[in-house]
């Protein structure tokens, strides 16, 4: 790894460093901490870096976080609109990583068609370079930071690869930040077997087979396991007690 220049490869690490120690010792109510989002900023110089955690089968936003810019607010029905265009984030949705992973735009299109897009136009704009790291999450949903910058330039090597040898300690942070912050949320043990279930990916008829339990008997427990999470779909509730995929 080539820090920037001016900028000594040992010099760089101990700012890497500085910046998770910073957040790891942030103990506010947001998640992750807030101070992270500026430390990438200084690590990777941008216009603004973002946080959104996604909820992609109800479109809802469910945490977003954002460092001030002079970019215009954009309206979130846009992203929906033209999300299919958003071929980063359809890769994190079709392949949820496993572990974090770090892409740019760039990888799937160049500037100009970027620029081309209703997306740009009605969202990104005018943020023309944009990187991310991807989290771990429930199926149906997204955990991304987002970088992003006017200069057309692309990422660089160096850039790219410093955000991916920040991901393991970036999902850390988010992980210990969310487990002070989520208030325990007591289930029953059926509730429990029942979201298990649904976190390996079978449906109502299979899940009833598995605990040899009618599909209504499923239907009202996962209506019990919402109301007592506040939440409105199975990846929600699944990401809800499940934060990780250990946790399964």
């Amino acid at each position: 790894m080539t820090p920037a220049a001016g900028t000594t490869v040992q010099t760089h690490l101990r700012r890497m460093a500085d910046v998770l120690a910073e957040a790891r010792e942030d103990t506010s109510d947001d998640v992750p901490p807030r101070s992270l989002l500026f430390g990438l900023r200084r690590l990777v110089p941008c216009d603004t870096v973002s946080f959104s955690e996604l909820d992609i089968p109800t479109r809802r936003s469910l945490n977003e976080q954002e460092t001030p810019c002079d970019f215009e607010e954009c309206a979130s029905d846009a992203y929906w609109r033209w999300r299919h265009q958003y071929l980063m984030c359809q890769e994190v949705v079709a392949r949820p990583p496993a572990t974090p992973i770090a892409l740019q735009m760039r990888d799937f299109m160049s500037v100009r068609e970027l620029t081309n897009l209703p997306l740009y136009t009605e969202f990104l704009r005018p943020a023309k370079s944009i990187a991310s790291v991807a989290l771990p999450t429930a199926p149906g949903r997204t955990r991304v930071f987002i970088l992003c910058r006017e200069d057309p330039k692309p990422f660089t090597d160096d850039e790219m690869t410093t955000l991916y040898l920040l991901g393991p300690h970036l999902y850390a942070i988010y992980r210990d930040a969310a487990l002070r912050r989520r208030q325990p949320v007591r289930l029953t043990e059926r509730e429990l077997d029942v979201l298990r279930c649904v976190a390996l990916g079978m449906a109502t008829p299979q899940i009833a087979a598995q605990l040899t339990v009618s599909p209504s008997t499923v239907r009202k427990h996962l209506e019990n396991v919402f109301g007592r999470l506040g939440v409105s779909s199975r990846a929600a509730a699944v990401a809800r007690v499940f934060p990780a995929p250990g946790a399964l």
